[in-house]
């Protein structure tokens, strides 16, 4: 797997921010369905919320990686309206050196949560 993309994953799970964001550049993107958010401040607000509200973890299935570009297969769990959900996702990641520059997350079903 993508050192990037491990440590992303780790960080995620692990519900650690600040490691979180240390995985991006400092102009990222992140685009999940009609949601995209730019840059460090865009994508705390994003992360902590999600991290906070939702609850959710990733399993990585399958990864395709060349060069600064890598394919992953995920299972995203988390927890909304006191329910819990299970969702395969694909996720597009662009890397700058060790870091993601740019994401596009595909969610099965929607990426919309309501």
């Amino acid at each position: 797997m993508s050192e990037a993309l491990h440590r992303h994953v780790a960080a995620f799970n692990n519900r650690d921010l600040q490691a979180l964001l240390d995985g991006f550049t400092d102009d990222a993107v992140w685009i999940t369905g009609s949601s995209v958010a730019r840059g460090r401040d865009e994508l705390t607000e994003l992360f902590s919320g999600a991290m906070e509200q939702l609850l959710p973890t990733l399993a990585v299935e399958n990864v395709l990686a060349d060069g600064d570009q890598v394919a992953a297969q995920l299972t995203e769990r988390l927890t909304h309206n006191g329910e819990d959900h299970v969702f395969a996702i694909a996720g597009f990641y662009r890397l700058s050196g060790d870091r993601i520059k740019s994401a596009k997350i595909y969610r099965e079903g929607s990426a919309e949560l309501d």
